[in-house]
């Protein structure tokens, strides 16, 4: 393989679809941090609220975005190709009972068993007064949220196998918006009437995840989508999703784990250990879902189309032109991230109750877990082809491998590092199991063109590299003069993020990567109009 992927096109325009939505939703979503930094800052309200969010946040990596994202998009892709419509939709109505009736049950029972799951998660808050019981509250309100988000991955699933990527990928922006209008406003109210502030934020977020189920029902409907309601347990489409679900379950059980893990220590560390933790890592999800979230949602159905029709062949060169889109992505991203993490969260984060150390510690959190974001971004790309390979018992072993050597990597570090060894052990497990997936898949295709990703790889190195020691002698050729006011650390860092791009994208024009010339030809031959 010395060119892209036929299908590198058709992904890239997917991908550039889902990246402008998702990234309007990941600034909505740096907002709604910006929120809650300005008006909680980092301690009490906020680590309680981090830990009572994680909990349905956690299972909705099992259920809605996670295992069943991957394993509807496979099956429905299937039913699509060769079953017709009329046996597609009633898999999809069947789909969504199921589970409705689950998600609801097992809610029932996250709400009963609060306290259990909270002794388990985070003790040491029964420690500080009331930090536990206002942790509880917040859990029960939020764990609704799983139904909605979960059924919205369903419609998700259906709009991306029919071609539709921006509604869906802008779904997460209502919910977003839901989190930052309900929420602010509820939160200004509640302490009328003696509730704590923090309470309308979890409302908040119940609202936003109502919206990003209910404002891509109208969409869903023009595609030809009629919900009827049905339950039946016996439907070989329904058993087929569950039997994929399932390992990817244990698997994602696994990462689920890692962050029980993480939360427990980061809760045994300094008061704002987690909410520090979550603001970084909330910060680095942003080039995540814009490149790396953004690039598996377009290439899914691409890959399981050829599975379906067992076309390997293209189903190879789909997957190395994906790799080698989010190499050259999230590689400088992972560079940038490091020389400015803390101008950018000094930026964002730094009003009201956000202090300057809690920049400092949020901002060197940041950059160890931008260590990581090649491989989550590549992760992200590569589960799915197992899943669209109907193998998914190889992730499950990555995941637990991926267990013991952040537990074995935080305790031999935490003494020392304290929360930011959870960063650093976070983006070395992730590229563990990065790199253990691309081997089994490698022998699994028997072979993918490894030369060509090598060679796009080497390209994206050398171009980061100068890129990086341009943003460092530029940011600290700025620093002086940007500390004499807010906007001129804002122009500073624009600036270095601008001709830093500018930079990094001219190196790799002059060094030939075979995808940016490619759609770089692409779009040219649209504004010619051809």
């Amino acid at each position: 393989m010395n060119k892209p992927s036929d299908d590198t096109g058709r992904i890239a325009r997917s991908a550039g679809t889902v990246s402008i939505a998702v990234m309007c939703s990941r600034v909505l979503g740096l907002v709604r941090e910006q929120v809650f930094a300005g008006m909680f800052g980092a301690g009490y309200a906020y680590d309680a609220f981090v830990v009572a969010f994680r909990i349905p946040n956690l299972l909705r990596d099992l259920f809605a975005e996670g295992a069943l994202s991957a394993a509807f998009v496979t099956v429905f892709t299937d039913y699509d190709t060769n079953r017709g419509e009329q046996a597609t939709w009633k898999l999809a109505s069947n789909v969504m009972v199921f589970l409705a009736i689950v998600l609801s049950l097992v809610t029932l029972a996250g709400c009963l068993f609060a306290d259990q799951i909270l002794m388990l998660l985070a003790p040491d808050f029964a420690l500080v007064t009331g930090k536990m019981e206002l942790t509880r509250k917040l859990t029960v309100i939020m764990f609704p949220f799983l139904i909605f988000i979960s059924l919205a991955a369903v419609a998700m699933g259906i709009l991306n196998t029919r071609g539709r990527f921006f509604v869906p990928a802008m779904a997460s922006s209502y919910f977003n918006l839901g989190s930052i209008v309900g929420g602010v406003a509820l939160a200004l109210l509640l302490p009328r009437f003696g509730q704590p502030a923090i309470v309308g934020m979890a409302f908040g977020t119940l609202i936003g995840g109502l919206l990003q189920l209910a404002m891509q029902l109208p969409t869903l409907a023009r595609t030809g989508f009629t919900f009827r309601p049905h339950l039946d347990l016996t439907d070989p489409g329904l058993k087929r999703i569950l039997f994929l679900m399932l390992p990817a379950v244990i698997g994602l059980s696994a990462t689920q784990i890692n962050i029980f893990v993480n939360t427990n220590f980061a809760a045994s560390c300094a008061e704002g250990s987690v909410s520090w933790l979550n603001y970084a890592f909330r910060f680095v999800q942003f080039p995540i879902g814009v490149f790396g979230v953004a690039i598996s949602i377009a290439t899914l159905p691409v890959i399981s189309r050829h599975a379906a029709t067992r076309d390997m062949a293209s189903l190879k060169t789909a997957y190395s032109s994906a790799l080698t889109m989010a190499f050259c992505l999230t590689i400088p991203a992972t560079v940038g991230l490091i020389i400015l993490a803390e101008p950018i969260i000094r930026i964002i984060y730094q009003h009201g109750a956000f202090t300057a150390y809690d920049t400092l510690m949020t901002g060197q959190t940041l950059a160890l877990y931008s260590l990581g974001l090649f491989a989550y971004a590549s992760v992200k790309i590569m589960v799915p082809v197992f899943y669209a390979l109907n193998d998914t018992k190889y992730p499950v072993i990555g995941s637990f491998l991926a267990v013991g050597a952040n537990i074995i990597i935080i305790l031999l570090t935490i003494d020392r590092f304290q929360h930011q060894a959870i960063a650093l052990s976070t983006s070395c497990t992730m590229t563990i199991n990065f790199l253990f997936l691309s081997f089994v898949l490698h022998r699994k295709l028997a072979g993918y063109p490894l030369g060509y990703l090598f060679t796009g790889l080497g390209k994206v190195l050398l171009a980061a590299a100068a890129m990086g020691g341009y943003l460092y002698l530029i940011e600290s050729s700025l620093a002086a003069w940007a500390a004499q006011g807010f906007s001129r650390q804002v122009v500073a860092l624009l600036f270095s993020i601008a001709t830093g791009t500018a930079l990094y994208g001219t190196l790799l024009h002059l060094l030939r990567l075979q995808e940016l010339r490619f759609l770089t030809e692409k779009i040219l031959s649209r504004l010619r109009g051809r």
